[in-house]
């Protein structure tokens, strides 16, 4: 009886092998590389590297011309200069360019502040003077632009209110380093971001301590009714650095943050938040304030920026024009609030066929969430008799989740009582005039980062 034919690996057709190695991940691909002479030279062929190339470093025809080598050759040269990256490289490479070609488009001189990456040298530098790992989804995104120069507008968004005015800067990794904490209560804390006006920063924890988590992103915020100084409150803004990067970039890029005289302005849209009564539609975004908040006492204090639009096929005959508003406010212990008044930041707008009003508010709460809806009250400008209202949309304003220090030394308590002062708007221009009375409203704000800037609570 007849043996049968061995079958050998250099027998086989290389069609089909080369189909069976596409799908390996670049690990598989070196392993395989190891096993025989034949797999070793399968496994260098370009189509292979070409699509890992594109797949982990993004890397296309032009790259690879650019550098006048294989794709196999290619993929080690990034993997020996990137390769500790490899998870987070794509996803952060695609958001940094994302949110340049949509600077480029929209707020262009933000584009000449940005920096230069960061080299392995210098990051493993700053770690030696820090005497802490920076984490490697960090390192990946400094490796590719070093932040900002300390310039405004702030690549990390901006707000204005009234005499309020704040815009974060993306830090570089070497004045991060200069303001890297260890103080009780910020104990190896790294900065993110820095706002020349309020002095505010969003910082990165790079250990577990004091009530944090390794690598959350948050503001913090003085707990004013403890007795020890260091006690720190802290508004998570993200789980690590990845996510709040990118969950902020994607906000930008799809136009869920406005541009507002070329800056990012931080307003958050919910989609439900339209509404159309007859030929007019109001639209309304929000957004926190956690410099001008604390969680003990609480102060919760929000912004809010609503748009009026006539439709541009209104009839002439619909011109109409803004008496009065009508808030019906209610908060998430159940108190509910009504506040009425004259106008609009003190404006009485006309609206015509096509024509859109804006204007910015804020208020301050007790509670972390709340809601307002309500009316607007035109008149029309053919018949001053013909009275009629438009409606606000519910509208929906949540502080981000926060978290208190693991030990307050003591809680004293504090009551207090919102106010809702009917008598002036802070408008987009920044007209509105408050008086010093209500700088007692200002309870638990840090007024020497402020530098005197305030704003009272206005509906």
């Amino acid at each position: 009886m007849a043996s049968p034919t061995e079958l050998r690996m250099d027998q086989l057709p290389s069609d089909p092998l080369l189909h069976i190695l596409s799908f390996l991940s670049y690990r598989d691909l070196v392993n395989c590389s190891y096993v025989n002479r034949r797999l070793n030279e399968l496994s260098k062929h370009n189509p292979l590297w070409k699509s890992l190339c594109s797949k982990h470093w993004l890397l296309t025809d032009v790259d690879r011309q650019k550098n006048d080598v294989s794709w196999y050759c290619l993929f080690k040269q990034y993997y020996s200069d990137l390769g500790r990256y490899i998870q987070y490289y794509p996803v952060l490479k695609t958001a940094w360019e994302q949110l340049k070609s949509f600077l480029q488009q929209k707020c262009p001189r933000m584009i000449a502040s940005l920096k230069e990456g960061a080299t392995e040298v210098e990051l493993n530098d700053i770690e030696a003077q820090i005497s802490c790992r920076l984490p490697d989804d960090y390192r990946c995104s400094y490796r590719i632009h070093n932040g900002q120069k300390l310039v405004i507008p702030g690549l990390m968004g901006s707000m204005s209110l009234s005499n309020h005015y704040r815009s974060e800067v993306l830090l570089d990794v070497e004045t991060a380093a200069g303001g890297f904490q260890q103080r009780k209560g910020m104990k190896r804390c790294l900065p993110l971001t820095f706002c020349f006006h309020t002095g505010l920063s969003q910082y990165m924890a790079l250990e577990s301590a004091e009530g944090r988590r390794m690598f959350e992103s948050f503001y913090p915020c003085p707990d004013q009714t403890a007795q020890d100084p260091s006690a720190i409150n802290m508004f998570i803004t993200g789980s690590c650095f990845s996510e709040w990067f990118t969950t902020y970039v994607n906000n930008v890029v799809t136009g869920e943050y406005p541009i507002i005289r070329d800056q990012i302005f931080r307003y958050v849209h919910d989609k439900s938040c339209v509404v159309t009564t007859g030929d007019i539609t109001v639209s309304v975004s929000t957004s926190f304030l956690p410099e001008l908040s604390s969680v003990h006492p609480p102060h919760f204090f929000f912004t809010y920026r609503i748009r009026i639009e006539m439709s541009s096929s209104a009839s002439p005959e619909a011109a109409c024009q803004l008496d009065s508003r009508y808030w019906r406010i209610t908060t998430s212990d159940g108190n509910v609030e009504e506040v009425q008044g004259p106008g609009v930041v003190g404006e009485f707008p006309v609206m015509t066929p096509g024509k859109v009003h804006e204007y910015a508010s804020c208020t301050t709460f007790s509670t972390p969430s709340e809601y307002m809806e309500g009316h607007y009250t035109f008149h029309r400008l053919a018949n001053k008799e013909e009275v009629f209202n438009v409606a606000i949309p519910r509208f929906h304003m949540v502080c981000p989740p926060y978290r208190e220090p693991v030990v307050r030394m003591q809680k004293t308590s504090a009551s207090f009582t919102s106010r809702f002062d009917d008598h002036e708007d802070d408008s987009e221009d920044g007209d509105g005039d408050g008086d010093g009375d209500d700088f007692g409203d200002l309870r638990g704000i840090n007024m020497a980062a402020l530098e005197g800037a305030w704003c009272p609570r206005h509906i």
